[in-house]
């Protein structure tokens, strides 16, 4: 089976959807778009940085966003400057020197376009195996961090004062994003990955009536979105990256259409779920 090259996409696109819809639905709480898109550029610099060292790419993609992640940590500490005003320099300069870097490296032929926007149709066995190796860790890092990370979405004085440490959990959250951007740079590519963790999230927010019902709907919501996005890719011969956020977008759409059996509070976030 794993030898078809769709099913091999359709696994992968499923695998990364599983971990992006959850962890986009703390993107969404916490008002962190911006900071998802300032990881996903600084992948660039970690790919040139694989290139120049001839070093693996995930772990030097993931090793550029978590120094990112812990400059916007710093710098956030040192104040001065709202936090957008940090990711919006942070975001822009990665992507910036990671550009410059590959232009100094002409003997290095590089699929920009890619890196960019995905090829999750060239996703090898060995790929998946890192997908799927890397969900099941992402997901039960995730369930060990639910509770304070939550806790700390909704009010971090108070879940400082219950003792449960939201700022190392903010910081395990930020470094379990950069590992996902890592891994799902294949799949949709640098540009777009954000919007697999935002869409999908959004669009579960609409039915959710808990924090845990929301994730659990934008992971399975997300591997629609996927699965959609390949099916249209194959039918239309469109780019596959591209084609799984339009897919998400059709289902946000959908989503936004009258349901009359919901009551006028369906929708509205549950007396548990961060406020938005």
């Amino acid at each position: 089976m794993l030898d078809d090259f769709f099913v091999r996409a359709l696994l992968a696109g499923i695998g990364i959807a599983v971990v992006a819809g959850p962890l986009g639905c703390f993107v969404v709480w916490r008002r962190m778009a911006y900071f998802g898109d300032t990881m996903a550029h600084s992948a660039l610099l970690g790919i040139a940085l694989a290139l120049a060292f001839d070093w693996a790419t995930l772990p030097a993609v993931f090793l550029v966003s978590a120094l990112v992640s812990m400059a916007l940590v710093l710098l956030q500490r040192r104040g001065g400057l709202s936090t957008d005003s940090l990711l919006g320099i942070l975001s822009h300069s990665s992507l910036a020197i990671g550009l410059v870097s590959l232009a100094f490296m002409p003997g290095v032929r590089v699929d920009l376009l890619g890196y960019l926007f995905g090829d999750i149709l060239a996703v090898t066995k060995t790929d998946l195996a890192v997908v799927w190796g890397g969900a099941v860790v992402v997901a039960a890092a995730l369930a060990l961090l639910w509770r304070p990370l939550l806790a700390g979405t909704v009010n971090a004085e108070v879940a400082a004062a219950e003792g449960q440490a939201p700022e190392r959990a903010r910081i395990l959250f930020m470094l379990l994003l950069a590992f996902v951007i890592a891994i799902a740079m294949k799949i949709v590519g640098i540009l777009l990955i954000t919007a697999l963790l935002i869409i999908p999230a959004a669009t579960a927010r609409r039915f959710a009536t808990s924090p845990e019902v929301m994730a659990l709907s934008a992971a399975v919501i997300g591997a629609f979105a996927s699965g959609g996005g390949l099916y249209l890719s194959l039918g239309y011969d469109t780019p596959s990256g591209p084609s799984i956020v339009v897919a998400a977008l059709g289902l946000f759409l959908l989503a936004l259409l009258p349901l009359p059996k919901l009551s006028a509070s369906a929708g509205k976030p549950a007396a548990s779920e961060p406020a938005p």
